[in-house]
């Protein structure tokens, strides 16, 4: 293990078809006034809304709303969250949606009671709150970010076109409790589905492609790994199989929720360039992920070829005897590529509208991280971008 760290996730989960009956358990906890937050109005129309609503009113809770927060949050709308949240003096920001709602009400509740503009603050200047923090809880409904178990925010300026996250260092901004019910996402379309397990799986990838020591974390990320995929390969064929689900949810948690980081410097990069083209274009996050991979590990895997060796032999089952490394690694990521094809990924950028003439202002918005195998200079970034989009 590298360097020295340290490891606090205080969030507790609440995890099966029961789950969400423990919420009459956590609210007691926190004061009358709760924000119900949530996205578009799916929540309405498969009935997780009015359950929800039934739990808070049982416990006497004087409830407000902030609704439609949309799949990639923008800064006005954490504006118009600020100031509900604010005249209802919240006691409890309650998340009910995927990680984008859940990502969103960790930015409110950091903002509610800050004296600064926020996007300065925290998105721009990545500074820590120095305010109270107004605690938030999750209702699971879509998996992919992780978000119900870490500090982590993302927010997309419209005006700059910039998608910026900030993982927060106050273990006070996770979520004090989260609720997975596998059984709540199994009314996503399948497109959302598909993406979520990618953002998943680079998630892991993120994390496990740095550094060259004997770690544990990454024995540990390659058994999700080869979980993730397995589980992936049924709910595609059969989305209702509560098993894959299930597992595909829990597997989700671990990815992101600071474990499989431990002792690792991270690379990020995939992220980075996802999210800048995310800014430009409000495409699906993890469809945004699985356009660009492919380009950016082929750039990269000469730089930490004995670890794309070892994803190759480790989690894809590649045979390893009598050939050269960088061929393994390469039947790796072609085993990888295959994957990703038969659940039905973004493969392009140009799927997601992004045109030749839109590359360079994307690199613009690109944050550049040094901690992977290679840092990449502008040049770089643009020929990966030019690389995904056929």
């Amino acid at each position: 293990m590298n360097g020295n760290f340290v490891y606090c996730n205080p969030t507790k989960l609440y995890f099966g078809e029961d789950s969400l009956d423990f919420l009459n358990e956590e609210l007691p906890k926190y004061g009358k006034n709760v924000v119900l937050v949530y996205g578009a109005g799916s929540i309405k129309e498969n009935g997780i809304y009015d359950k929800v609503i039934n739990i808070l009113k049982k416990n006497e809770k004087n409830i407000a709303e902030i609704a439609g927060v949309m799949p990639n949050p923008t800064l006005a709308k954490l504006y118009e969250g600020i100031k509900i949240a604010r005249n209802h003096n919240a006691d409890l920001l309650l998340a009910v949606g995927g990680g984008s709602v859940c990502d969103y009400s960790k930015a409110v509740s950091v903002s509610v009671n800050c004296t600064e503009d926020p996007w300065e603050k925290y998105f721009v200047r990545f500074d820590e709150p120095d305010c109270e923090i107004v605690p938030v809880g999750c209702v699971l409904t879509m998996v992919g970010t992780g978000s119900e178990m870490n500090a982590g925010s993302v927010i997309t300026n419209e005006k700059t076109k910039q998608k910026i996250g900030h993982v927060f260092e106050d273990e006070k901004i996770m979520p004090r409790f989260s609720i997975l019910n596998p059984r709540f996402t199994m009314t996503l379309p399948h497109y959302q589905m598909t993406a979520g397990i990618y953002d998943i799986f680079n998630h892991i990838c993120e994390q496990y492609f740095s550094d060259t020591d004997d770690n544990t974390s990454d024995y540990i990320s390659e058994g999700l790994m080869r979980s993730l995929i397995h589980s992936s390969k049924i709910a595609n064929k059969d989305p209702q199989d509560y098993e894959a689900r299930s597992n595909i949810m829990w597997t989700a948690t671990w990815a992101l929720n600071t474990l499989v980081a431990c002792g690792k410097s991270t690379d990020w990069m995939v992220h980075m360039l996802g999210q800048a083209v995310g800014g430009y274009t409000n495409a699906t996050h993890g469809m945004t992920l699985a356009a660009v991979s492919l380009p950016y590990y082929r750039h990269i895997m000469p730089y930490g070829l004995e670890k794309f060796k070892r994803f190759a032999v480790n989690v894809w089952g590649v045979d390893a005897s009598e050939k050269e490394d960088r061929e393994i690694a390469e039947e790796g990521l072609a085993a990888m590529e295959s994957w990703m094809k038969e659940l039905g990924l973004v493969m392009n950028l140009s799927e997601l509208g992004v045109t030749e003439e839109m590359i360079e202002g994307i690199a613009d918005v690109t944050i550049v991280f040094d901690t992977g195998y290679k840092k990449l200079d502008r040049t770089e970034i643009i020929d990966i971008f030019r690389e995904s989009l056929i």
